[in-house]
């Protein structure tokens, strides 16, 4: 009779030095694994990929069923020195591949509304036009990156989401809490989130030299979506994707005509030279819409237009050998805007013109000696914009292609900061400190030093408990400074706005429960809003930077892997629930009505179920609660609060190994509300879908 016999003293591998790929195999191997050294690549601002170095070892117990286990693959991007998920002092929420891949969502911004830390505020369906923020701060607050290369506009936060790529690109989404000065710059007072994209044949089913994907999906309201996606792997690795997607829109205006429709087309380009010396990467993208703004920017108005235009352009390298590894880029980005109180209706109203390109150089780096990971960076970012409304008087004027008029006015600022960081990695404790100095042209701005320090402990191998203080500051955007018309009246003498942050948790982690419970407390100074009389329906809304607000938050978190809890049944996947709540001590004044700050979430709560029905068909539930502070002012004048209300989405697909059939179903139970003002959100919203690949 065949008996198995196993060693009783393993023998252990050791890898004492690997690059930047995926280790996976090892699970494989039926032996404990040791990651001695570790060497990593970063993304610009210090994302990096990281391998857990919890030991794989075979479950003795379990031979007969061979359960599978996967090293633990991440990005960090909490400093700005490349640091690995156990090294790293703060936490980060990353939205991987897969969770994209099983959302019922259409777009970016549909996406980030299942992190209970970011309120999505949605003026229109599909990303149209969304305004995003992080823990109670304004959409103005926060850093949007693409591959980590900053592609704020500072006109205004309100298109900051007009991305190039389509969210079947997209490698994972980055969410970093908090203020992030030293990590991401300025602008980043209350967070950053980072886009990140791959130019490589996926490798989702082995190992891959070529890509193409095609998909198609339709639905309500005459929604449609059609695009594919090329890539190639080598030393050399491209990709090229384009998107459009087009909808009539779920509202009409007064007179009967759509005012809430919307097409949009994109492309991205993305390249990738690698070797044992150097790493380059590359990308360049457009993105082209059109979409009514039905009540967007006023509820007396209801036929809003509005078209934009953006093109993306980075560069940038990596060396891989030597005690200092250094990464400098090179960016472009030009937005156009153009946007209409009356659609084609220049006659009633002029239509707003403008034009903004962004310049940036920064050098980042790091080096390991005995005392530590040092990290320094630097960067000169130049922002230029050109308007028919906003800035001031232009010595020479521009002309507007296509019309017969000039841009007038304008505005061009320079701002130039330096960061270094000190990172003391023990054995269990990490300890994070730096400062970034900040220098901006506008109002001859002198030098500003936010320092930042973060701490963790690591008890046992499951446990961590850390705790952090940040600072950091973001200049006002031309909208705030000189945005005067519409029933607007602005302040060019706005100062910046300032933060500080103190946080503190403690996270829990196995294959069966992830758990995490933290705490915060932001004092923000300065703060610019948007704020009106609301016993007076004439009054204008005016720019002010609104004296001190304080906020305190308490987001936790729990991940259930069914499958391992369960391992009898095989239809549960996994539970995923969230919840944050926010009380700030400011409360709106009697009189006083707040466009921006005084508006916030409470109170939100999500969750996910993921199912398995029957061979590759799967069924995944989403469900949002949101609760938000604040008043609007409605078409007939009168002031409403916010109502709270709960939203269940749902997907069905069948994933076969080279194509995909999904139907999904956004806002299933028709629930009418209101994320922003009086812009009331559709009801269900049906699509079916397919995704091809060749």
């Amino acid at each position: 009779m065949y008996k198995q016999t196993f060693n009783m003293k393993r023998q252990r591998l050791v890898f004492r030095h690997f690059g930047n790929k995926g280790y996976s195999l090892f699970s494989c191997l039926g032996r404990e694994v040791v990651c001695s050294v570790l060497s990593v690549s970063t993304l610009t601002y210090a994302s990096a990929e990281s391998v857990s170095t919890n030991p794989v070892v075979t479950d003795s117990t379990a031979m007969t069923t061979a359960r599978e286990m996967m090293l633990d693959e991440v990005s960090v991007t909490g400093s700005r020195a490349p640091l690995t998920k156990s090294q790293a002092a703060r936490m980060v929420t990353v939205l991987d591949r897969q969770q994209i891949a099983q959302a019922p969502v259409q777009s970016i911004n549909d996406l980030l509304k299942y992190a209970v830390g970011v309120d999505v505020r949605q003026r229109g369906p599909i990303g149209a036009q969304t305004d995003i923020s992080i823990r109670g701060g304004n959409n103005e607050q926060i850093t949007i990156l693409l591959n980590g290369i900053n592609i704020c506009d500072p006109q205004t936060g309100h298109n900051a989401f007009d991305f190039p790529v389509d969210i079947s690109d997209i490698v994972r989404i980055e969410v970093l809490e908090g203020p992030a000065g030293r990590v991401y710059g300025t602008s980043s007072l209350v967070g950053a989130i980072n886009i990140v994209t791959t130019p490589s044949a996926r490798k989702d089913e082995g190992e891959r030299r070529k890509e193409i994907a095609l998909h198609a999906e339709g639905g309500s309201y005459g929604y449609a979506n059609v695009g594919g996606r090329v890539a190639l792997n080598g030393k050399t690795s491209y990709s090229l994707s384009a998107n459009y997607t087009r909808s009539d829109g779920y509202s009409r205006n007064k007179a009967g005509s759509l005012n809430a429709d919307y097409k949009s087309g994109k492309a991205f380009y993305q390249g990738n030279y690698s070797d044992e010396q150097v790493n380059v990467d590359w990308h360049a993208g457009l993105s082209v819409r059109d979409f009514g703004s039905n009540t967007f920017y006023g509820a007396k108005w209801d036929d809003q237009f509005e078209h934009t235009l953006k093109t993306y352009t980075a560069v940038s390298a990596e060396n891989k050998q030597g005690f200092l590894h250094l990464k400098p880029t090179i960016y472009w980005n030009r937005s156009m805007d153009r946007f209409e109180l009356f659609r084609d209706a220049p006659d009633i109203y002029p239509f707003n013109y403008h034009r903004t390109d962004v310049y940036g150089v920064n050098l980042n780096g790091h080096f390991d000696w005995a005392l530590g990971r040092t990290a320094i960076g630097a960067e000169l970012r130049n922002e230029d914009l050109v308007s028919g409304n906003l800035g001031e008087p232009l010595s020479r004027t521009h002309h507007i292609h296509g019309t017969d008029r000039d841009y007038e006015y304008g505005l061009n600022r320079t701002n130039i900061s330096f960061v270094l960081e000190h990172n003391i990695l023990l054995e269990r404790f990490t300890l994070s400190a730096g400062l970034v100095a900040v220098k901006n042209s506008w109002n001859e701005m002198n030098m500003r030093l936010y320092p930042g320090i973060d701490a963790s402990y690591r008890i046992g191998n499951n446990w961590k408990v850390y705790a952090s203080y940040n600072t950091s500051l973001r200049m006002p955007s031309v909208t705030e400074l000189y945005y005067s018309v519409g029933g607007h009246k602005a302040d060019k003498h706005l100062k910046p706005e300032e933060l500080a942050a103190w946080e503190g948790g403690v996270k829990y982690s196995t294959y069966a429960l992830e758990g995490s419970v933290s705490v915060y407390r932001n004092h923000c100074k300065n703060l610019i809003d948007w704020i009106r009389r609301s016993d007076d329906p004439d009054a204008p809304w005016e720019s002010v930077n609104f004296t001190e607000v304080n906020a305190t938050g308490i987001e936790a978190s729990m991940a259930l892997n069914l499958q391992e809890l369960m391992p009898a049944q095989s239809v549960l996947k996994k539970l995923n629930v969230a919840y944050s709540y926010i009380d700030q001590d400011k409360v709106e004044t009697d009189g006083i009505q707040s466009q921006y700050t005084l508006e916030y979430l409470r109170h939100k709560l999500v969750a996910s179920l993921q199912t398995h029905l029957w061979q590759h068909l799967d069924m995944d539930l989403y469900y949002r609660l949101q609760d938000r502070t604040g008043t609007y002012t409605n078409a007939d004048g009168q002031i409403k609060d916010y109502e709270p209300y709960g939203v269940v989405d749902a997907r069905l697909s069948w994933n076969a190994p080279t194509y995909k059939l999904y139907v999904e179903a956004n806002n299933l139970l028709d629930k009418k509300y209101v994320d922003y003002g009086n812009v009331e959100q559709p009801g269900h919203w049906l699509i079916a879908g397919i995704n091809i690949k060749l």
